[in-house]
């Protein structure tokens, strides 16, 4: 099933002015057009939801569940807000871009995604039953009580269970699946192995990281290295710079980030030059000299090459 949406909403705003002798509060109605789209799946015993919502003025987007689910919410490029409100309780999420998130979550839960101009929604939420786990094809099933086990015996009506920055694979996935140039039967032929493929890394980086003894402290320093990189994409620092921002030796911050992130500092780096690059192209922000430029490339042989090894296509082929 498919479900797509545009349309007017109205907002009110307060401005307070001083007026003697008492203050008087205007209220303005301010029309707000909203591009939205839900798309949901069925595939196999799984669910999935696709959402996405541009908007020019700040808007909430609530849903909820009218049945138990477990589930794992993976946030593309658009880095938007999320409050999860349950009983009295509320958990923000204040930077999701590239999160992979699981949980559990009844019909008592909500989710409330707050968009902006600057924080787009990009969310794809793959989701079963704890009824149907039993019933995954080819094991997957096992994965989830064995990885998720949180999840499939939850102790609350909102648990939340392992969650990380994407890798640059699973990162690459997400936005695809945003950017489907496919129809018809292909269309869902390529839908369904993406989903495939991206549980795979999922539950992949939660095996890994069952050996992995990365510490908490250590953890806050790599996402310190990576938000440095990302702030200064098109001219970064050096290695010998970046561990010295974070506090963390070079030994230790190219083998740990490897471990955490699933690729070297570098190739990191690369891949969200490469990711952005193609976002100015496609979006008609930039040409492709102007991109090549914008993500730190003063070769565009070189920044063509490296779009056509990560994307299998030249960056004027963009359409």
């Amino acid at each position: 099933m498919y479900v797509n949406t545009s349309f007017l909403a109205i907002f009110i705003v307060e401005f307070p002015f001083s007026a003697p002798p008492n203050n008087v509060t205007y209220h303005f109605f301010i029309f707000v057009y909203i591009d939205m789209t839900r798309d949901i799946i069925d595939i196999n015993d799984f669910t999935i939801l696709v959402e996405e919502a541009k908007v020019n003025e700040p808007t909430i987007d609530s849903c909820s569940f009218e049945e138990p689910l477990i589930a794992v919410a993976f946030y593309g490029s658009g880095n938007v807000d999320l409050s999860v409100k349950y009983d009295t309780k509320q958990k923000e999420f204040t930077y999701t871009k590239g999160l992979a998130l699981s949980f559990y979550a009844n019909e008592n839960v909500e989710f409330i995604h707050t968009v902006s101009a600057s924080k787009p929604l990009e969310c794809l939420v793959i989701a079963t039953t704890a009824k149907a786990i039993d019933k995954l094809p080819n094991h997957e099933g096992e994965l989830f009580g064995d990885l998720l086990n949180q999840l499939v015996n939850p102790s609350d009506h909102y648990v939340e269970g392992p969650s990380f920055i994407m890798t640059p694979e699973m990162q690459s996935i997400v936005d695809s699946l945003f950017h489907i140039q496919y129809e018809g039967k292909t269309k869902m032929m390529f839908f369904r192995s993406q989903i495939t493929t991206l549980l795979s890394h999922f539950f992949g980086q939660l095996a890994r990281s069952k050996t992995e003894s990365i510490n908490t402290t250590e953890r806050e320093k790599l996402n310190q290295a990576k938000d440095i990189l990302l702030q200064h994409i098109d001219n970064p620092p050096s290695l010998s710079e970046l561990s010295k921002q974070i506090g963390l030796n070079m030994f230790k911050l190219k083998k740990e980030f490897k471990a955490y992130f699933g690729v070297p500092v570098f190739k990191y780096l690369q891949n969200e030059r490469l990711t952005l690059a193609h976002k100015l192209i496609r979006t008609q922000e930039a040409t492709v000299q102007e991109a090549a430029w914008h993500v730190g490339y003063d070769s565009l042989s070189s920044f063509s090459n490296a779009f056509e090894k990560k994307f299998g296509y030249r960056p004027s082929q963009i359409k």
